[in-house]
């Protein structure tokens, strides 16, 4: 009986069902998959089949023909398409146990804290129908500070900014609750779109979401510094004078403009946090500095503009991009001992 209890709760599992990125923790074996949160379909006799899911969907992004297309079912965190949500989910479901007949796991999965009761129903809901036994919801800033090894069970003030692809999460943490949050709709996709319109503003020059976030992830920077215009790139794209394709080169120093106002959104954000913390706190917080986490800590200097606007040591959490699905995973792992502080159930 032991066993065969066992072997039910190996299934189990904590999902960082993310606007970019699905990543999946399993217990016991640690975060088993990292792929876009991408669906491709294709529209056959007024049904939509399921073609590819994940990174073979990406691939597809921009590129399918009128039959096909290559969706994102998550928009600022939260699901906007709920069918093809249940069906990317129950696909990685299926990929990370690798099984003919699915066990039907317990799930943990992480949510906006500006998510309302309807969309985490709706999260509910598609995991429920992907073939979950039951369905746990943790708040993404809270698995966020857990990931990144905050001490959010002692009386300690903590403050934790999840930079994701549709959302960034700013929280601050104290004796397992979260004492101030807000839940900005500014992120990595915000900062693409950021991009994409700053070249056709200024080049005159067309180019798709993929090349944006390639750009990005090459030559992005938070920060206009001394050597940005040195740092360059080649891009192509369509020009919008004649419609014909284009090479043209673009510097850190263009991307970093750019990306000022997301940047400075994000913030202001953390700023405004700060102003509405118990003074205690704050102080708390000055001591121990600004953590930040998700795949936007990874932009170049974004801790540096932080720092400037709110005058506090901001620091880079170890594996930024993992710290909400191994917080979610620890949530999961601990949930027997933990349920009342860390998850919540819909």
């Amino acid at each position: 009986m032991f066993n065969r209890l066992l072997g039910f709760l190996s299934t189990d599992m904590a999902i960082d069902l993310g606007t970019a990125n699905t990543l999946v923790y399993v217990n016991g074996k640690g975060v088993v998959l990292n792929e876009p949160s991408v669906v491709a379909v294709a529209n056959l006799n007024n049904k939509q089949t399921v073609l590819a899911v994940g990174n073979e969907a990406k691939q597809m992004l921009g590129r399918t023909p009128g039959h096909i297309k290559a969706i994102r079912p998550l928009r600022d965190g939260v699901i906007a398409d709920f069918e093809i949500a249940e069906a990317m989910i129950k696909y990685f479901i299926k990929k990370v146990h690798n099984r003919g007949v699915l066990t039907a796991p317990r799930i943990v999965i992480c949510v906006p804290y500006g998510a309302t009761a309807v969309e985490r129903r709706a999260i509910q809901e598609a995991a429920e129908g992907a073939g979950a036994r039951e369905v746990f919801l943790i708040e993404e800033p809270m698995a966020a500070a857990i990931g990144a090894g905050l001490p959010i069970i002692e009386p300690i003030g903590s403050i934790v900014v999840d930079i994701g692809g549709g959302t960034t999460e700013v929280a601050v943490i104290s004796l397992g609750g979260i004492v101030y949050a807000a839940s900005l709709r500014v992120g990595g996709d915000k900062m693409d779109e950021e991009i994409a319109s700053y070249i056709r503003k200024n080049f005159n020059i067309l180019i798709g979401e993929s090349s944006a976030e390639k750009i990005k992830k090459e030559i992005g920077s938070a920060l206009c510094l001394q050597s940005s215009k040195d740092v360059k790139m080649i891009i192509k794209g369509r020009s919008l004078i004649d419609g014909n394709p284009r090479n043209f080169e673009i510097t850190q120093k263009h991307i970093a403009e750019a990306l000022r106002e997301p940047v400075r959104a994000i913030a202001n954000g953390v700023k405004e946090a700060l102003e509405l913390t118990p003074p205690e706190l704050v102080s708390d917080i000055i001591d121990r500095g600004i953590i930040i986490t998700g795949g936007g800590a990874l932009l170049p200097c974004i801790g540096t503009v932080i720092n400037n606007v709110t005058e506090v040591e901001t620091k880079i959490a170890d594996n930024p991009l993992h710290c909400v699905v191994l917080g979610t995973g620890h949530a999961l792992a601990q949930a027997s001992k933990t349920t009342s502080i860390l998850l919540k159930s819909c």
